[in-house]
């Protein structure tokens, strides 16, 4: 019996430590000195919009919004003073979720095009964890689309950035 409460506490534990250290490894953890990679404006001046690129080489790279993390990741010129050679080289893409700001996988977000929203950047898109979020985001603030990250194509993004 004791055995058993034991090995009951010891995976609560585990659970426990294994939640929190998911948690850490979420947190951009940038400084007043930190700054777009993209269009060099300091982080801390507009958290909301925050975003980051961890890489398996232990790297990260800055963003100061959803729109400027989407440009790097599609112009591969980009990359080659990181030592990026393919998509495969990047572990993380973190985004700042607009409503809660929690620190949230890109992968799994959605982002709201065209509403009356602007970020340090100018046009961009909104991030949410939850479509459900977004959606009535988009309902309530003039947006046009929700999409989820691998619907966010190279050509929206050239398109918010006035370029097509």
């Amino acid at each position: 019996m004791k055995k058993s409460i034991l090995s009951l506490f010891i995976v609560f534990g585990l659970f426990i430590i294994s939640s929190f250290a998911n948690e850490l490894k979420n947190e951009l953890n940038f400084t007043k000195e930190t700054s777009c990679e993209i269009r060099k404006i300091k982080l801390y001046e507009n958290p909301t919009w925050a975003s980051k690129i961890n890489l398996k080489d232990g790297k990260s790279i800055f963003f100061c919004s959803p729109k400027s993390m989407f440009e790097f990741y599609y112009t591969e010129e980009k990359w080659s003073p990181f030592g990026i050679k393919s998509l495969e080289d990047f572990k993380d893409i973190l985004v700042t979720d607009y409503k809660t700001l929690k620190i949230i996988n890109a992968q799994k977000a959605f982002f709201v095009y065209g509403s009356t929203k602007t970020s340090p950047a100018g046009d961009d898109l909104v991030v949410f964890e939850s479509k459900t979020n977004a959606e009535e985001y988009a309902k309530n603030n003039n947006g046009k689309r929700v999409f989820s990250f691998f619907e966010v194509k190279n050509s929206l993004i050239r398109l918010l950035n006035g370029r097509i």
